[in-house]
């Protein structure tokens, strides 16, 4: 039963269904064809017992406020601000791409909202200064991956849910491997970018750079506010959320330009990505009651523990394995189909859930920048308009960082650790 839902599921998503339409269209398919026709009603029941979780309220508020802060004005403002500080330097506007997509962290948190929101601003302004086309929507796909790791992050607080551990936890991991990612970027972009003949930014003036922090600090406060809070115990993540909302709405409302219409986009643009994340999970959750019936992660457990027994050629098998899912699915639907499945076997290798959340969530995101099916190719080849052939050559270059900060995110669990044990002990 569980090869004939894996099937199922990989054909459809191979017939470009989309990704919550495919796992209800797997689930339904296999009770079928394992003979239990008569017992659909279990479907809905699954469904509704998945989505009745009081941390997935959490999900709709971040998403609301990244959409908040996308419709006030945030994306210039945050661009102008990286400009100030790192536009003066070789390859400056390459670096500005980056640094931008860092602090565009703590005001999204997702990879296709990165490139919807300051991918055009950035290829535009790349392409007027002399950049490749190409180059420069490869860039914005590849510093896109850097969101979804700074907190707040949807993708976080969904493992958070699967995984049973702290929301918390897993911001305060998050931060210093997505503070590494992107200066691995900046270090290529100094000596890959620099390659390209283009005029150096004048530097700002003290002046200059006073006016654009006091525009971008609104964006820099936002994730200091949504993790102080939530690691004080002050809120919880679901009120973190709602914090954040407020916050958003009282931007807005400072720089006035939030109209009644724009609220709308934001309301409407939440009610539907919202909407999407909840089918999946609970068709996913369908799902997984399926695999344990099978008992699908028990087998897996020692299948893997037979064909090997080396903790580091496991975690080498599981973050390919990751990026190759990511190319195929988006972060939480595959979270949502894996990770319950593989908690037993991380378990068993003695691998702590917290360092596998993270290196999970980078995989996934590497996966998203990986052509040729890489989802955040073809987003940045349509915002862009640039031919996604020469999207997807331009990137390769830029996966090497990716990749090398992956390995060591892998094999040195401490970076992710180390912040989070030390402000919240060890568990």
């Amino acid at each position: 039963m569980a090869l004939a839902l894996f099937l199922g599921f990989t054909v459809l998503m191979l017939l470009r269904v989309p990704v919550a339409m495919a796992i209800g269209g797997a689930v339904v398919v296999t009770l079928i064809y394992a003979g239990f026709g008569d017992g659909l009603y279990i479907v809905p029941q699954q469904i509704l017992e998945g989505v009745d979780n009081p941390s997935l309220v959490a999900v709709p508020f971040f998403i609301l406020a990244g959409n908040l802060m996308n419709v006030s004005g945030m994306t210039d403002r945050i661009f102008n601000f990286a400009m100030a500080l790192v536009g003066h330097m070789k390859a400056g506007l390459a670096q500005v791409n980056v640094l931008a997509s860092m602090v565009f962290a703590g005001v999204n948190g997702t990879s296709v909202g990165d490139i919807a929101g300051l991918g055009q601003i950035e290829v535009k302004a790349m392409r007027d200064r002399g950049y490749p086309a190409d180059f420069s929507a490869a860039l914005t796909v590849a510093s896109s991956v850097v969101g979804p790791i700074i907190p707040p992050s949807v993708g976080l607080v969904v493992y958070a849910y699967l995984s049973s551990t702290s929301v918390a936890r897993l911001f305060l991991a998050g931060l210093v491997p997505g503070l590494l990612v992107g200066l691995s970027l900046m270090i290529f972009n100094r000596f890959y970018a620099a390659r390209f003949r283009v005029p150096v930014e004048p530097r700002a003036t003290l002046r200059q750079v006073l006016v654009a922090a006091r525009d971008g600090l609104t964006a820099l406060v936002a994730p200091g506010i949504i993790l102080t809070a939530i690691i004080t115990g002050y809120t919880t993540a679901t009120e973190a959320g709602v914090l954040a909302c407020t916050y958003a709405l009282a931007v807005g409302a400072l720089y006035r330009q939030l109209s009644w219409r724009l609220l709308w986009k934001a309301l409407s643009d939440t009610m539907m990505m919202s909407s999407v994340v909840m089918v999946i999970i609970g068709f996913s959750t369908v799902m997984g009651w399926l695999l344990a019936i099978e008992q699908a992660p028990q087998q897996l457990a020692q299948a893997m523990l037979s064909l090997t027994e080396s903790r580091p050629l496991f975690l080498a098998l599981l973050v390919t394995f990751f990026i190759i899912i990511g190319c195929f699915v988006e972060g939480v639907p595959a979270k949502l189909i894996l990770v319950p499945t593989l908690l037993p076997l991380i378990d068993s290798y003695g691998i702590d859930r917290v360092h596998f959340g993270i290196m999970v969530q980078l995989a996934l995101l590497i996966g998203i920048a990986t052509p040729p099916m890489g989802i955040g190719v073809y987003v940045i080849s349509e915002v862009a308009r640039v031919p996604f052939e020469r999207v997807t050559l331009a990137v390769l270059p830029l996966l090497a960082p990716l990749l090398l900060m992956l390995l060591l995110l892998t094999y040195v669990p401490e970076i992710s650790l180390t912040l989070p044990n030390l402000v919240m002990g060890v568990e």
